[in-house]
Protein backbone atom coordinates (compact mmCIF):
# COMPACT_ATOMS: atom_id res chain seq x y z
CA UNK A 1 0.00 0.00 0.00
CA UNK A 2 1.07 3.64 -0.43
CA UNK A 3 0.47 6.96 1.70
CA UNK A 4 0.81 10.41 0.73
CA UNK A 5 2.94 12.04 2.54
CA UNK A 6 1.90 16.13 3.71
CA UNK A 7 3.72 18.54 5.80
CA UNK A 8 6.11 16.93 8.61
CA UNK A 9 5.89 18.68 11.87
CA UNK A 10 7.87 18.81 15.39
CA UNK A 11 5.73 18.53 18.04
CA UNK A 12 5.71 20.28 21.32
CA UNK A 13 2.92 19.90 23.85
CA UNK A 14 -0.20 21.06 21.89
CA UNK A 15 2.17 23.23 19.37
CA UNK A 16 2.83 22.36 15.68
CA UNK A 17 6.00 23.31 14.04
CA UNK A 18 6.29 22.90 10.24
CA UNK A 19 9.17 20.80 9.21
CA UNK A 20 10.84 20.74 5.43
CA UNK A 21 13.13 17.52 6.77
CA UNK A 22 13.83 14.96 9.03
CA UNK A 23 16.79 12.91 9.58
CA UNK A 24 17.20 9.55 11.49
CA UNK A 25 16.60 9.74 14.85
CA UNK A 26 14.04 12.69 14.97
CA UNK A 27 10.67 12.59 16.31
CA UNK A 28 8.02 13.99 14.13
CA UNK A 29 4.25 13.73 13.12
CA UNK A 30 2.55 13.50 9.56
CA UNK A 31 -1.10 14.11 9.52
CA UNK A 32 -3.89 12.32 7.42
CA UNK A 33 -2.16 8.92 6.81
CA UNK A 34 -5.10 6.68 5.51
CA UNK A 35 -3.83 3.08 5.81
CA UNK A 36 -0.94 3.00 8.65
CA UNK A 37 -1.44 1.75 11.80
CA UNK A 38 0.70 1.42 14.49
CA UNK A 39 3.88 -0.04 14.52
CA UNK A 40 3.96 -0.38 10.96
CA UNK A 41 7.00 1.05 9.19
CA UNK A 42 7.28 4.31 6.40
CA UNK A 43 9.63 3.91 3.77
CA UNK A 44 10.96 4.38 -0.29
CA UNK A 45 8.92 2.28 -2.11
CA UNK A 46 12.15 1.34 -4.28
CA UNK A 47 13.59 0.74 -1.07
CA UNK A 48 11.67 -1.49 1.22
CA UNK A 49 12.32 -2.15 4.56
CA UNK A 50 10.45 -3.62 7.12
CA UNK A 51 11.37 -2.62 11.43
CA UNK A 52 10.09 -5.04 13.86
CA UNK A 53 6.93 -3.58 15.45
CA UNK A 54 7.93 -3.69 19.58
CA UNK A 55 6.68 -5.92 21.53
CA UNK A 56 2.97 -5.45 22.81
CA UNK A 57 2.71 -4.65 26.80
CA UNK A 58 0.16 -6.83 28.73
CA UNK A 59 -2.44 -4.84 29.97
CA UNK A 60 -1.79 -4.81 34.31
CA UNK A 61 -5.35 -3.48 34.85
CA UNK A 62 -9.03 -3.88 33.84
CA UNK A 63 -12.09 -1.99 34.57
CA UNK A 64 -16.00 -3.01 33.04
CA UNK A 65 -17.53 0.02 31.26
CA UNK A 66 -21.03 1.38 32.43
CA UNK A 67 -22.94 3.39 29.55
CA UNK A 68 -24.40 6.53 30.93
CA UNK A 69 -26.88 6.81 28.11
CA UNK A 70 -29.57 3.56 26.41
CA UNK A 71 -28.26 2.16 23.04
CA UNK A 72 -24.69 3.67 23.38
CA UNK A 73 -23.15 0.22 23.52
CA UNK A 74 -22.51 -0.49 20.04
CA UNK A 75 -20.91 3.58 19.75
CA UNK A 76 -19.05 2.79 22.44
CA UNK A 77 -17.53 -0.55 21.17
CA UNK A 78 -16.32 1.02 17.79
CA UNK A 79 -14.89 4.20 19.24
CA UNK A 80 -13.04 1.75 21.95
CA UNK A 81 -11.61 -0.33 19.18
CA UNK A 82 -10.25 3.26 17.37
CA UNK A 83 -8.43 3.98 20.37
CA UNK A 84 -6.95 0.82 19.93
CA UNK A 85 -5.83 1.05 16.78
CA UNK A 86 -3.95 4.03 18.03
CA UNK A 87 -2.44 2.34 21.55
CA UNK A 88 -2.18 -1.37 21.11
CA UNK A 89 -1.29 -1.02 24.65
CA UNK A 90 -5.12 -0.71 25.44
CA UNK A 91 -7.10 -3.61 25.19
CA UNK A 92 -10.95 -3.88 24.70
CA UNK A 93 -13.14 -7.64 24.79
CA UNK A 94 -16.50 -8.11 25.74
CA UNK A 95 -17.16 -10.51 28.40
CA UNK A 96 -19.50 -13.28 27.26
CA UNK A 97 -20.35 -14.39 31.20
CA UNK A 98 -20.94 -11.31 32.75
CA UNK A 99 -22.22 -9.31 29.56
CA UNK A 100 -19.85 -6.70 30.43
CA UNK A 101 -17.81 -4.39 28.14
CA UNK A 102 -13.77 -4.79 29.48
CA UNK A 103 -11.08 -1.94 29.41
CA UNK A 104 -7.94 -3.16 29.94
CA UNK A 105 -4.53 -0.69 30.35
CA UNK A 106 -1.13 -0.10 32.06
CA UNK A 107 -2.78 1.42 34.52
CA UNK A 108 -5.43 3.85 36.06
CA UNK A 109 -4.56 7.10 34.82
CA UNK A 110 -3.91 4.88 31.44
CA UNK A 111 -7.59 3.97 31.69
CA UNK A 112 -8.86 6.77 32.92
CA UNK A 113 -7.23 9.00 29.79
CA UNK A 114 -8.53 6.69 27.02
CA UNK A 115 -12.17 7.08 28.79
CA UNK A 116 -11.80 10.92 28.36
CA UNK A 117 -10.15 10.81 24.83
CA UNK A 118 -13.59 8.84 24.25
CA UNK A 119 -15.92 11.57 25.29
CA UNK A 120 -13.86 14.48 23.75
CA UNK A 121 -13.33 12.88 20.34
CA UNK A 122 -15.92 10.43 20.09
CA UNK A 123 -18.71 12.27 22.57
CA UNK A 124 -19.68 8.86 24.38
CA UNK A 125 -19.44 8.64 27.66
CA UNK A 126 -18.94 5.99 30.25
CA UNK A 127 -18.87 4.95 33.85
CA UNK A 128 -15.36 2.83 35.10
CA UNK A 129 -16.37 0.20 37.26
CA UNK A 130 -14.23 -2.90 39.04
CA UNK A 131 -15.20 -6.21 36.57
CA UNK A 132 -17.20 -8.75 38.18
CA UNK A 133 -14.98 -12.34 39.37
CA UNK A 134 -16.11 -15.06 36.96
CA UNK A 135 -16.71 -17.51 40.05
CA UNK A 136 -17.98 -20.81 38.84
CA UNK A 137 -19.87 -24.01 40.98
CA UNK A 138 -18.72 -27.45 40.83
CA UNK A 139 -19.69 -30.49 43.40
CA UNK A 140 -18.08 -32.54 45.76
CA UNK A 141 -19.63 -35.55 45.76
CA UNK A 142 -21.18 -38.34 43.88
CA UNK A 143 -24.96 -38.88 43.73
CA UNK A 144 -27.71 -40.78 42.14
CA UNK A 145 -30.61 -39.28 40.68
CA UNK A 146 -33.97 -40.53 38.93
CA UNK A 147 -36.40 -38.17 37.17
CA UNK A 148 -39.79 -38.74 35.63
CA UNK A 149 -41.13 -35.85 33.35
CA UNK A 150 -44.88 -36.55 32.72
CA UNK A 151 -47.34 -34.46 31.32
CA UNK A 152 -50.79 -35.14 29.77
CA UNK A 153 -53.29 -32.21 28.92
CA UNK A 154 -55.39 -33.83 25.69
CA UNK A 155 -53.70 -35.12 22.79
CA UNK A 156 -50.44 -36.02 22.86
CA UNK A 157 -48.39 -35.69 26.06
CA UNK A 158 -44.95 -35.89 26.76
CA UNK A 159 -42.88 -38.54 28.51
CA UNK A 160 -39.41 -39.16 29.54
CA UNK A 161 -37.99 -41.18 32.50
CA UNK A 162 -33.98 -40.82 33.22
CA UNK A 163 -31.74 -42.41 35.76
CA UNK A 164 -28.26 -40.35 35.80
CA UNK A 165 -25.19 -40.64 38.14
CA UNK A 166 -23.50 -37.32 38.98
CA UNK A 167 -19.21 -37.47 39.43
CA UNK A 168 -17.27 -34.58 40.81
CA UNK A 169 -14.03 -34.74 38.30
CA UNK A 170 -10.34 -33.36 38.65
CA UNK A 171 -10.12 -28.98 38.79
CA UNK A 172 -10.30 -28.38 34.83
CA UNK A 173 -11.43 -31.14 33.53
CA UNK A 174 -14.64 -29.49 32.46
CA UNK A 175 -18.35 -31.21 31.61
CA UNK A 176 -18.28 -35.42 30.94
CA UNK A 177 -21.57 -37.15 29.12
CA UNK A 178 -21.23 -40.87 29.25
CA UNK A 179 -23.95 -43.18 27.94
CA UNK A 180 -24.25 -46.37 30.27
CA UNK A 181 -27.73 -47.34 28.71
CA UNK A 182 -28.47 -50.73 27.80
CA UNK A 183 -30.96 -52.82 26.26
CA UNK A 184 -32.81 -49.63 24.17
CA UNK A 185 -34.60 -48.56 27.46
CA UNK A 186 -33.82 -45.25 25.99
CA UNK A 187 -34.03 -44.80 22.21
CA UNK A 188 -30.69 -44.07 20.69
CA UNK A 189 -32.58 -40.82 19.58
CA UNK A 190 -33.31 -39.84 22.32
CA UNK A 191 -29.73 -39.99 24.11
CA UNK A 192 -28.16 -36.60 23.10
CA UNK A 193 -31.34 -34.95 24.29
CA UNK A 194 -30.43 -35.52 28.02
CA UNK A 195 -27.10 -33.97 27.00
CA UNK A 196 -28.84 -30.95 25.29
CA UNK A 197 -30.57 -30.52 28.85
CA UNK A 198 -27.82 -30.56 31.01
CA UNK A 199 -25.42 -28.47 29.11
CA UNK A 200 -28.71 -26.08 28.90
CA UNK A 201 -28.77 -26.37 33.10
CA UNK A 202 -25.34 -26.56 33.66
CA UNK A 203 -25.18 -22.70 32.80
CA UNK A 204 -26.32 -21.36 36.35
CA UNK A 205 -25.57 -23.41 39.30
CA UNK A 206 -27.79 -23.97 42.45
CA UNK A 207 -25.71 -21.60 44.63
CA UNK A 208 -25.15 -18.25 43.09
CA UNK A 209 -25.76 -18.73 39.47
CA UNK A 210 -22.81 -19.40 37.97
CA UNK A 211 -21.60 -21.63 35.24
CA UNK A 212 -21.21 -25.30 36.66
CA UNK A 213 -17.93 -27.25 35.84
CA UNK A 214 -15.84 -30.33 36.51
CA UNK A 215 -18.24 -33.23 36.59
CA UNK A 216 -19.10 -36.28 34.75
CA UNK A 217 -22.68 -37.50 34.19
CA UNK A 218 -23.75 -40.87 33.32
CA UNK A 219 -27.06 -41.70 31.84
CA UNK A 220 -27.66 -45.48 33.03
CA UNK A 221 -31.27 -46.24 33.12
CA UNK A 222 -34.78 -44.75 31.99
CA UNK A 223 -37.85 -45.58 29.78
CA UNK A 224 -39.87 -44.30 27.20
CA UNK A 225 -43.08 -44.43 25.57
CA UNK A 226 -43.95 -45.90 22.40
CA UNK A 227 -46.16 -42.31 21.56
CA UNK A 228 -45.87 -39.81 24.19
CA UNK A 229 -41.76 -40.14 24.36
CA UNK A 230 -39.86 -36.67 22.16
CA UNK A 231 -36.70 -35.66 22.00
CA UNK A 232 -37.95 -32.05 24.09
CA UNK A 233 -39.32 -34.74 26.45
CA UNK A 234 -35.97 -36.32 27.43
CA UNK A 235 -34.35 -32.74 27.24
CA UNK A 236 -36.55 -31.35 29.98
CA UNK A 237 -36.06 -34.42 31.77
CA UNK A 238 -32.02 -34.28 31.46
CA UNK A 239 -31.96 -31.00 32.44
CA UNK A 240 -34.03 -31.61 36.03
CA UNK A 241 -32.65 -34.56 36.81
CA UNK A 242 -29.43 -32.67 36.94
CA UNK A 243 -30.70 -29.68 38.94
CA UNK A 244 -32.30 -32.02 41.46
CA UNK A 245 -28.90 -34.27 41.97
CA UNK A 246 -26.89 -31.11 42.06
CA UNK A 247 -28.35 -30.00 45.24
CA UNK A 248 -27.41 -33.30 46.47
CA UNK A 249 -23.84 -32.93 45.69
CA UNK A 250 -22.38 -30.38 48.21
CA UNK A 251 -21.62 -27.86 45.31
CA UNK A 252 -19.10 -25.50 46.17
CA UNK A 253 -17.72 -21.98 44.70
CA UNK A 254 -14.66 -22.02 42.66
CA UNK A 255 -12.77 -18.70 42.05
CA UNK A 256 -10.00 -17.59 39.17
CA UNK A 257 -6.60 -18.22 40.45
CA UNK A 258 -3.86 -15.72 38.48
CA UNK A 259 -0.27 -16.34 38.24
CA UNK A 260 1.24 -13.21 38.96
CA UNK A 261 5.13 -11.70 38.01
CA UNK A 262 5.74 -8.74 40.25
CA UNK A 263 9.29 -6.88 39.69
CA UNK A 264 10.09 -4.54 42.37
CA UNK A 265 13.18 -2.77 43.76
CA UNK A 266 15.25 -4.59 46.46
CA UNK A 267 13.72 -2.36 49.31
CA UNK A 268 10.27 -3.16 49.12
CA UNK A 269 10.44 -6.59 48.62
CA UNK A 270 9.31 -7.47 52.58
CA UNK A 271 6.06 -4.99 51.62
CA UNK A 272 5.73 -6.64 48.79
CA UNK A 273 5.57 -9.91 49.95
CA UNK A 274 3.57 -9.38 52.85
CA UNK A 275 0.74 -7.84 51.00
CA UNK A 276 0.78 -10.73 48.82
CA UNK A 277 0.11 -13.22 51.61
CA UNK A 278 -2.39 -11.21 53.40
CA UNK A 279 -4.40 -11.35 49.40
CA UNK A 280 -4.33 -15.40 50.18
CA UNK A 281 -1.50 -15.44 47.79
CA UNK A 282 1.32 -18.76 47.42
CA UNK A 283 4.77 -17.16 46.69
CA UNK A 284 6.10 -19.73 44.67
CA UNK A 285 9.49 -18.08 44.23
CA UNK A 286 11.64 -14.63 44.57
CA UNK A 287 14.66 -14.40 41.93
CA UNK A 288 17.19 -11.61 42.38
CA UNK A 289 17.11 -9.24 38.81
CA UNK A 290 20.28 -6.28 38.64
CA UNK A 291 18.70 -4.20 42.08
CA UNK A 292 15.38 -5.50 41.59
CA UNK A 293 13.49 -8.87 43.05
CA UNK A 294 11.20 -10.99 40.94
CA UNK A 295 8.51 -12.69 42.67
CA UNK A 296 6.26 -15.07 41.26
CA UNK A 297 3.08 -15.93 43.20
CA UNK A 298 -0.35 -17.19 42.48
CA UNK A 299 -3.48 -15.03 43.74
CA UNK A 300 -7.12 -15.07 43.69
CA UNK A 301 -8.63 -12.64 40.87
CA UNK A 302 -10.81 -11.26 43.89
CA UNK A 303 -8.08 -10.20 45.34
CA UNK A 304 -6.23 -8.02 42.97
CA UNK A 305 -8.88 -6.19 41.18
CA UNK A 306 -7.06 -3.27 42.10
CA UNK A 307 -3.60 -3.68 42.72
CA UNK A 308 -1.90 -1.61 40.17
CA UNK A 309 -2.52 1.46 42.38
CA UNK A 310 -2.13 -0.32 45.26
CA UNK A 311 1.97 -1.88 43.95
CA UNK A 312 2.32 2.03 43.36
CA UNK A 313 1.62 2.96 46.50
CA UNK A 314 3.87 0.06 48.20
CA UNK A 315 6.84 1.20 45.66
CA UNK A 316 6.58 4.90 45.02
CA UNK A 317 5.95 3.41 41.07
CA UNK A 318 8.80 1.82 41.37
CA UNK A 319 6.84 -1.66 40.45
CA UNK A 320 5.62 -3.52 37.52
CA UNK A 321 3.35 -6.64 37.58
CA UNK A 322 2.10 -8.98 34.73
CA UNK A 323 -0.35 -11.28 35.16
CA UNK A 324 -2.37 -14.52 33.47
CA UNK A 325 -4.87 -16.80 34.32
CA UNK A 326 -4.06 -20.21 36.02
CA UNK A 327 -7.17 -22.48 37.31
CA UNK A 328 -9.76 -22.21 39.26
CA UNK A 329 -9.50 -23.61 43.04
CA UNK A 330 -12.47 -24.12 45.95
CA UNK A 331 -13.81 -20.28 47.82
CA UNK A 332 -12.89 -20.53 51.17
CA UNK A 333 -16.44 -21.27 53.02
CA UNK A 334 -17.07 -17.94 55.05
CA UNK A 335 -15.75 -16.12 52.03
CA UNK A 336 -18.35 -18.30 49.61
CA UNK A 337 -21.20 -17.27 52.13
CA UNK A 338 -20.40 -13.57 51.49
CA UNK A 339 -20.07 -14.13 47.85
CA UNK A 340 -23.22 -15.80 47.54
CA UNK A 341 -25.24 -13.53 49.66
CA UNK A 342 -23.94 -10.45 47.49
CA UNK A 343 -25.17 -11.99 44.09
CA UNK A 344 -28.86 -12.33 45.49
CA UNK A 345 -28.79 -9.16 46.82
CA UNK A 346 -28.00 -8.36 42.96
CA UNK A 347 -24.61 -6.24 44.13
Amino acid sequence: MTERIGQLYELEGKKQRPLAEAEAGDIVAVAKLKETETGDTLCDGAKPILYESPLALKPVISFALATKGKGDEDKIMSSLHKLVEEDPTLHVSRDEETKEMILSGMGQVHVEVAVEKLKRKFGVEVILKEPKVPYRETIKKAVKQHYRHKKQSGGRGQFADVHIELEPLSRGAGYEYVDKVVGGVVPRQYIPAVDKGIQEAMRHGILAGFPVQDFRVSLYDGSHHSVDSSEMAFKIAGSMAFKEALGQAMPILLEPVMRMEITVPDDCIGDVIGDMNSRRGKILGVEPQSGSQVVQVLVPMAEILKYSQDLRSMTSDRGLFSLEFDHYDEVPPHMSAKIIAAVKKGE
